[in-house]
């Protein structure tokens, strides 16, 4: 015993200099970050870290007492991140989100994009062609109390009224569509990716559901006359907002497809891969869901002139459309 502790004070006073070398090293990056350090003491810490590894295996093969084996994993932990890890700031790697992850990851899911678009149009104009038939088919797809006399049955005054006029109370009826249609596309967003895992089918029907309720809605207000005036309602917000509602579901039918037919890779590989890129999708589209309550709380209510409402909508779709698709240089 007193020779494995004669032992030990030795391994130690031999080598712990070079520990506490790249601790005081380690503690100077890391507190006044990596460009604060000289360029021989950055090269030094590579070197440090693999004695300190070398030092640690020794350790654990005699074993010498666990107070030091315990500061040694520490030390090689910290040090393993420091040359190995990731350093970049905060506003790099938010910078980094908007300039590369986030568009990259929108264009790989271009085909599954194209497939929500057009299950979500299906179900619109499904919608639209039995509520424009028979109005009663209105209140399948949009709940009565939320509907509050904005139905088939209501004056075509009273429902121009509600896309222009400031509301007297501070809370117009369709002021409180605007934002059910909100909340609800929220939620849609949400769980048509959560249920993407469920092989794509409970993706597919939510974004049948949400695309039928904005048929209806149309239908509603074409059936008056007032399309066009309503269109232009929709969309200054609605641009962004069902662009973000396509999206989840082009994550969420990804990973749907991934569980389902992960080809020559083993699931659970297939999964992790496309898994990354949906959450990376979907952490832009709780972005693009901001920037549509924004014009969905100021824009249309600021904004009542038909032809700028459009206006406003075909610019977001541009610029959109120009950051998610618009070719980029790659970096050298």
């Amino acid at each position: 015993m007193a020779e494995l502790e004669l032992k030990s004070q030795r391994f130690r006073a031999e080598r712990e200099a070079d520990w506490r070398r790249l601790e005081a090293l380690l503690e100077k990056v890391e507190r006044r970050s990596a460009r604060r350090a000289t360029t021989q003491e950055l090269l030094e810490i590579p070197v440090l870290y693999r004695q300190a590894l070398s030092s640690l295996s020794v350790a654990r093969s005699i074993s010498l007492d666990q107070s030091l084996i315990a500061y040694l994993e520490s030390l090689c932990t910290r040090s393993y991140f420091f040359v190995y890890g990731a350093r970049s700031g905060l506003w790099e790697r938010i910078a980094k989100f908007f300039a590369e992850d986030w568009p990259n990851s929108v264009r790989r899911l271009w085909r599954e994009t194209l497939i929500a678009t057009a299950i979500t149009a299906a179900g619109a104009i499904l919608a639209y062609v039995l509520v424009m038939s028979d109005g009663d088919w209105f209140y399948a797809f949009v709940p009565r109390d939320l509907a509050s006399g904005r139905d088939p049955t209501a004056a075509t005054a009273s429902l121009r009224a509600t896309l222009y006029d400031a509301p007297k109370d501070g809370q117009s009826g369709l002021s409180m569509l605007a934002t059910f249609l909100f909340t609800h596309n929220a939620q849609i967003a949400i769980l048509a990716f959560a249920f993407g895992f469920a092989l794509c089918l409970p993706t597919v029907g939510l974004m049948i559901v949400n695309g039928c309720m904005l048929g209806a809605f149309l239908a509603l207000f074409f059936s008056h006359g007032l399309g066009f005036e309503a269109t232009g309602w929709l969309l200054i917000h609605g641009v962004t907002e069902l662009f973000a509602v396509t999206l989840a579901g082009a994550a969420g039918l990804a990973i749907g497809w991934a569980v389902a037919f992960p080809g020559d890779r083993p699931r659970i590989d297939a999964l992790a891969a496309t898994g990354k890129r949906a959450a990376t999708v979907m952490m832009g589209v709780v972005v693009m869901l901001f920037v549509a309550g924004l014009l969905e709380g100021f824009g249309r209510q600021l904004i009542t002139a038909d032809l700028a409402r459009y206006a406003v909508a075909g610019a977001s779709a541009v610029v959109w459309g120009c950051y998610f698709y618009l070719p980029r240089r790659r970096a050298p």
